[in-house]
């Protein structure tokens, strides 16, 4: 099959979760050629949709059709640590027999089984240097390589195989900055039918047309993932323009019938007194009423009818405006004033080898921006000066109270509520205050008595920002560590308005350079076997070039 004779079709397709929740009712999508990104908020149904594509799941009803050998990249990659990386690319047989016959076995399995593919061994290795990998060799194991490593040898083994369609699950998660600049590349150079789930802006940036998830529906938007918030801008505008039409229209449907009775109970008023003077004939009078009364319905009746109907405009006007609630915090007792001491490391080696050499001081509402490869420490270090590890050696002293909000999200209790979560961090506090004030973080009402177990992935972060940042005493240094993983977007720009509310100091381990730039970043510091200044432009000019 020919790349341009690829495609994916889903018709009618219906799912639901296991408790009956319906995820895809009746869905209609298609996918040709072309870099499609899929975006939606979390709990959408978007890695539930590639699921369903990649034949991992089955619909309840419905059908799924891809024309052409399909390949798929899972969000969560497992790859046995024993496995070789031969075998994780699926050539450790081909290799086999190609040894084989070049040590002069020359059954006729082993031509077989090597078909027309000869140069396996250098297009393997072709594929792996394209990824940044060629240096981890064929015969090593997959427990020597990196989180990072094993995603990209994953998506090497499916360049490998040459499908004609390729599902991406959000494949930069995890991925340092180089490693995503390759992967990057690969998607660039990608032929035929591609559809990738990601909150990457980059990423997004390098598709062809941007897929909404939303309401169990798609809406199609053409170019990329700046183009699709351009034309999204614009819808708003004039979906809030026609919210306003609508309820300027309603106000006056509203007036409009009111005037109506006024007139009615008038009219109905000056015909009674007609009836009790007794003016005209009993029979004219009682016909003038009748056709009064009647008159009077109709003019009642499309009044309302008008009044029902702007009501169902203004409706369908609020539905068309997304629900784009943010988070308002007003911290006060966060503020850190310009020259104040925060944090101090001297001579510091941490537990993973790097070095802060000599001294190294936070002033001020600092936000700073902590990049490095994969492995270079930059967790460690955030840990260290939590003081959930120690270093090896050296001084890590906070001169400020601190939190860390971790990458796994595990800092809150899972049976307990929100509401409960945030006491543990502020005892003091009423519960009336840590209501008041969670409702600033999209926690109104029963949603604060929600457990922590029940709550999707973008509710579980907003939840840990809360306790986090209602923490008392107060925090005056944030320490986050890749907060941005497996968030939606709708959930990166929350944390982006939040941390804009926050007067403290931050450090902010990432590879998200829009986003850490959008936070306002004063200072960026790589670690990589030490720790030193750069800048975003240096950062993107060395990844580029990786």
């Amino acid at each position: 099959m020919t790349v341009s004779s690829s495609f994916i079709t889903c018709t009618s397709l219906s799912y639901a979760w296991p408790d009956g929740t319906a995820v895809f009712d009746d869905l209609q999508v298609s996918f040709g050629p072309g870099r499609s990104g899929l975006i939606g908020l979390n709990g959408s149904g978007k890695s539930t949709l590639l699921r369903l594509i990649a034949g991992e799941l089955s619909p309840a009803e419905g059908a799924v059709r891809v024309a052409g050998d399909l390949g798929y990249l899972p969000q969560n990659v497992t790859l046995g640590t024993a496995l070789r990386v031969d075998e994780a690319l699926g050539i450790a047989a081909t290799r086999a027999a190609l040894h084989a016959i070049e040590a002069g076995d020359v059954r006729e399995e082993h031509f077989a089984e090597v078909g027309d593919d000869w140069d396996v061994e250098e297009r393997a290795v072709a594929t792996l240097d394209g990824l940044g990998l060629g240096h981890i060799g064929l015969d090593r194991t997959i427990g020597e390589l990196s989180g990072g490593e094993s995603v990209l040898l994953r998506l090497a083994a499916l360049l490998l195989r040459r499908p004609d369609v390729l599902l991406l699950d959000e494949p930069t998660n995890n991925l340092d900055l180089y490693a995503r600049r390759r992967l990057y590349a690969a998607v660039d150079a990608w032929p035929g039918v591609m559809v990738v789930v990601s909150h990457d802006r980059e990423l997004l940036d390098r598709v062809d047309q941007i897929a909404d998830l939303r309401g169990g529906g798609i809406t199609w938007y053409g170019g990329g993932f700046s183009a699709y918030e351009e034309a999204l801008a614009a819808e708003q505008e004039a979906a809030e323009r026609m919210v306003r039409v609508a309820d300027a229209d309603l106000r006056r449907q509203r007036r409009e019938l009111a005037d109506a009775h006024v007139k009615l109970a008038r009219r109905k008023r000056y015909g009674q007194k007609m009836w009790d003077s007794k003016r005209e004939p009993k029979v004219v009078m009682g016909e003038r009423k009748r056709q009064a009364q009647v008159a009077a319905g109709k003019h009642r009746v499309m009044h309302e009818e008008r009044l029902a109907q702007a009501r169902e405009r203004l409706d369908e006007a609020v539905e068309a405006v997304r629900d784009d609630d943010e988070i308002r915090v007003d911290l006060p007792h966060t503020a850190v004033p310009p020259g104040r001491s925060v944090l101090t490391l001297r001579d510091v080696v941490l537990a993973c080898g790097a070095r802060v050499e000599g001294g190294f001081e936070l002033r001020g509402p600092e936000r700073i921006a902590l990049v490095g490869r994969n492995g270079a420490g930059k967790t460690t270090l955030l840990r260290t000066v939590a003081g959930e590890l120690d270093p090896l050696s050296g001084e890590v002293t906070a001169h400020v109270p601190l939190r860390f909000l971790p990458q796994r999200l595990d800092v809150l209790d899972e049976e307990a509520t929100v509401a409960e979560n945030v006491a543990r961090f502020a005892p003091e506090a009423t519960d009336n205050r840590i209501r008041a004030r969670l409702a600033r973080f999209l926690f109104k009402g029963d949603r604060a008595g929600q457990r922590v177990a029940t709550l999707s992935g973008g509710e579980r972060f907003r939840a840990t920002l809360a306790a986090l940042m209602l923490a008392e005493p107060a925090p005056r240094l944030l320490l986050l560590d890749e907060p941005t993983n497996n968030l939606d977007m709708a959930s990166v720009r929350r944390l982006t308005t939040a941390l804009e509310s926050y007067e403290g100091a931050l450090i902010v381990a990432g590879h998200d350079i829009p986003f850490l730039e959008s936070i306002g970043v004063t200072r960026w510091l790589r670690l990589d076997g030490e720790l030193r200044d750069t800048t975003a432009e240096e950062i993107r000019a060395e990844t580029a070039g990786a």
